[in-house]
């Protein structure tokens, strides 16, 4: 697996955020049966920034906790099958073979922010920014009661996986 993590902001110390982000994407990797090694990138940005990208690519000029942008076109979450539809340099690197699974986008204010509001880790809340975006990243959404309450129920699942559940 290659974790590619850039770090916009400064990151206090003491926060293992490494070990965090890398614990979590290879939970969720586990949770869904990945079948494939796989490259995340993750930035660790500010809420002025994510602000700036959700208002280019969402439309919305406001800081908001996470943003993901998956590779794959899956026909249904988390079925890898589509992928054997396809030539493999549309989803795979053709330098190391890894399956690029997308791009991670995590306000650090809103980790420190929601972190106080929920009352629970900064570790708790970034696992959990980590873990949504991974679902997001293997075709799951919440635009509907239903997609919501899977995407809850995986996130729990994922955070237990690697001791981070509240």
């Amino acid at each position: 697996m290659t974790l590619n993590i850039e770090e916009e902001v400064p990151i206090p110390d003491g926060l293992d955020y490494k070990k965090i982000i890398h614990d979590v994407v290879c939970g969720a990797l586990e949770f869904e049966d990945c079948p494939y090694e796989v490259e995340v990138n993750v930035i660790l940005t500010s809420n002025e920034e994510i602000a700036l990208i959700n208002r280019d690519y969402r439309d919305l000029n406001q800081p908001t906790d996470v943003l993901s942008f998956p590779m794959i076109d899956y026909v249904a979450p988390g079925d890898f099958s589509v992928l054997e539809e396809y030539n493999e340099e549309d989803y795979f690197n053709p330098e190391s073979g890894e399956l690029m699974l997308g791009d991670i986008i995590i306000s650090m204010d809103k980790v420190y922010e929601q972190a106080e509001k929920y009352g629970h880790s900064i570790q708790r809340e970034l696992g959990f920014l980590v873990a949504h975006s991974m679902l997001h990243l293997f075709g799951y959404d919440h635009m509907e009661p239903e997609e919501t309450q899977v995407m809850e129920e995986k996130q729990r699942d994922i955070l237990k996986l690697v001791h981070l559940s509240r």
